[in-house]
């Protein structure tokens, strides 16, 4: 029987510690890409502490579908306070309080759920800053998992008006307008700044469906909303005092 050429043998790579190479590359990329996805965030939200973020992905978004793009950065010093005030009091009025989520909120939502009832909602507005600065809006279990996420790394890497500022001025008010400046020269064609306090309550009024309200042609259940939220900015009142610009 003819025996095969050593050369040939020599040549021939051992199969195992080729598999084992790749493996431990592989190993490797993923940790580094498990890395990238742990720090990023984190890493991001420090330097969106103090300079404003370009853009979010809904913005991305509605570019794609054919929408324009109207935003203004602005300090929360040069917003007026009667909007941060109506925000709270339409969105999370223990935004002062809580660390980021609002617990009894939360609780109240499972006995609802659990008692067949359909949910009101407990999206605090620390949480809707995770999901308007990083996320994207379909509404998913994975969506809701990464907001959670990242909403406790932002109640701790910013104080409470940093987190409203950032909120009033990447938040959609309309199809193409983001941020509270933009959204005051739309509908009212004055600054942000300058806006009153019923403009302001019309404002926050629309935020749980911008794309389909309008501040400046409210409906009647729009004006009682707004009219509503009035009086919850008095009802609160000191507890107001961390969306206020020091």
């Amino acid at each position: 029987m003819p025996t095969r050429p050593a050369g040939r043998r020599g040549n021939a790579a051992p199969a195992g510690p080729a598999l084992r190479t790749r493996g431990g590359r592989l190993r490797r990329i993923l940790l580094r890409l498990l890395l990238v996805l742990l720090l990023a965030p984190p890493a991001l939200l420090l330097i969106y502490r103090f300079l404003p973020p370009p853009l979010t992905p809904l913005m991305l978004i509605r570019l794609v579908e054919g929408e324009g793009l109207r935003k203004d950065w602005q300090p929360l010093s040069r917003i007026a306070p009667a909007l941060p005030e109506a925000v709270v009091a339409a969105e999370d009025n223990r935004f002062c309080e809580h660390w980021g989520f609002d617990w009894p909120a939360l609780e109240g939502e499972l006995e609802s759920y659990l008692a067949g009832e359909r949910p009101r909602g407990a999206s605090t507005i620390t949480m809707q800053t995770a999901k308007n600065l990083f996320l994207w809006p379909e509404r998913s279990l994975l969506r809701k998992l990464l907001e959670a996420a990242l909403t406790p790394q932002i109640a701790l890497l910013w104080p409470k008006r940093r987190v409203i500022e950032v909120y009033l001025n990447i938040v959609e008010f309309g199809p193409g307008i983001y941020g509270a400046e933009a959204a005051a020269q739309s509908y009212f064609g004055k600054p942000a700044a300058a806006l009153g306090r019923r403009e302001a309550a019309l404002l926050a009024a629309v935020l749980p469906s911008p794309r389909t309200s309008s501040p400046a042609r409210p409906s009647a259940y729009l004006q009682q909303r707004a009219g509503i939220i009035l009086t919850r900015i008095e009802q609160l009142g000191p507890m107001l005092d961390c969306v206020h610009a020091g």
